[in-house]
């Protein structure tokens, strides 16, 4: 945790926040990390437990049965989570800042009341859908296409790398009502599971993040009503990259906490591995690479807190929000690199943690929205005036 810093400082709640969410971690995450790893396994019952301590509707107001807090506790749970195991960490930070952010922040009263309380109880698990098997970055090229019929839209096309698209039992959806690439022609909608037409595909075997489910979701002439969309018609990609401004805090959090597992992990190895009759961290090879590794760490947690305090302030953040996704997920893929090296043969094998550290931190630099993306974004903003 950052303290006494110019930007800000954290208050007892948020400490009390964090420790809640490391205690949790260590209680309900820790014991089964690769077990869940080896089989793929997503645990929903633990995500209700998340659910049940507030962590999956943290940034949605009391009134809709959530949390009611900042992005500062945001991280710091997204972070806890994280530092034991990523994968739930990434699961947990889908659930908050894409589906169940999307239906707070642009759905009607009648929708929020509805959808809200099942997901930050976790009774529902949450799923959101952009991204398509050859539009990747290029969302405004998707294929998925919603046709006004009567008071009625009729889905059909195919999301992929969606987290939850096998188990969550409601999906915020972008699909295009107007012409491929024009920014003003797709809109969302929400699709509840056991909708005739609504279905999944493809479970994706992934080198890491293996407990977090991802996979295809269909829709194949798939019915939803009206009153079932999120806003205006045509409004959906701009929603969308509202989202995933937030989203990228989420992302940026889930690194930091990544990055800190790692580095926890090879502190300590790092004393207790003897070599030429000392601990391997009394040698400067060793202890430089300690030494970047802090510091990196402690400038993501730094410019993740800025953006966060810029959110709360309503300032915009699309620039400092791609600056810290982009920075701490570099970082944590260099840092969870050098946990290996610090641990030698050890770390190549599953008996230490930093093998999963490693195999997990790559996604980090590619989901919602790769290094490449965040660059494009920072410098454009840079170059705006």
């Amino acid at each position: 945790m950052i303290e006494n810093s110019l930007i800000f400082e954290t208050s007892e709640s948020t400490d009390l926040i964090a420790q809640s969410a490391k205690d949790f971690a260590l209680k309900f995450i820790k014991p089964h990390v690769m077990e869940w790893d080896e089989s793929q396994h997503f645990p929903i019952d633990v995500m209700r437990k998340a659910g049940a301590l507030g962590f999956l509707g943290i940034l949605i107001p009391e009134e809709y049965g959530g949390s009611g807090l900042g992005y500062h506790e945001y991280i710091s749970v997204i972070e806890q989570i994280s530092i034991v195991d990523p994968s739930i960490g990434l699961s947990v930070a889908a659930h908050n800042s894409l589906c169940t952010n999307h239906i707070y922040l642009f759905g009607n009263e009648t929708q929020r009341a509805k959808w809200l309380p099942k997901l930050v109880t976790g009774e529902h698990i949450g799923a959101w859908g952009l991204t398509e098997h050859n539009t990747g970055s290029d969302a405004k090229g998707m294929n998925t296409t919603a046709k006004k019929v009567g008071d009625n839209w009729v889905l059909n096309g195919t999301k992929n790398f969606i987290t939850h698209g096998k188990s969550g039992h409601i999906a915020v959806v972008i699909a295009r009502n107007g012409e491929k690439g024009d920014s003003r022609g797709m809109t969302a909608f929400v699709v509840e599971r056991g909708t005739p037409g609504f279905g999944f595909g493809k479970k994706e075997n992934k080198l890491g993040m293996r407990a977090s489910e991802t996979a295809e979701i269909v829709f194949d002439n798939c019915i939803i009503p009206d009153e079932n969309r999120l806003g205006e018609v045509g409004q959906g990609f701009i929603q969308s990259m509202k989202i995933l401004d937030g989203g990228r805090i989420s992302i940026g959090a889930l690194s930091l906490g990544l990055a800190k597992g790692a580095y926890q992990a090879s502190l300590q190895y790092s004393k207790e591995r003897k070599q030429f009759g000392k601990p391997i961290s009394s040698f400067q090879g060793i202890s430089f690479k300690l030494a970047d590794m802090a510091t990196e760490i402690e400038a993501s947690e730094l410019l993740l807190h800025k953006a966060a305090a810029d959110k709360i302030s309503g300032k915009n953040i699309t620039k400092i929000g791609a600056m810290a996704k982009m920075y701490a997920s570099e970082v944590c893929v260099k840092v969870a690199n050098e946990a290996v090296q610090i641990h030698g043969g050890y770390g190549f094998t599953k008996d230490f943690p930093v093998e999963k550290f490693f195999r997990d931190s790559k996604l980090c630099t590619i989901g919602e929205g790769t290094t490449e993306i965040q660059k494009l974004v920072i410098s454009r903003e840079l170059l705006k005036d």
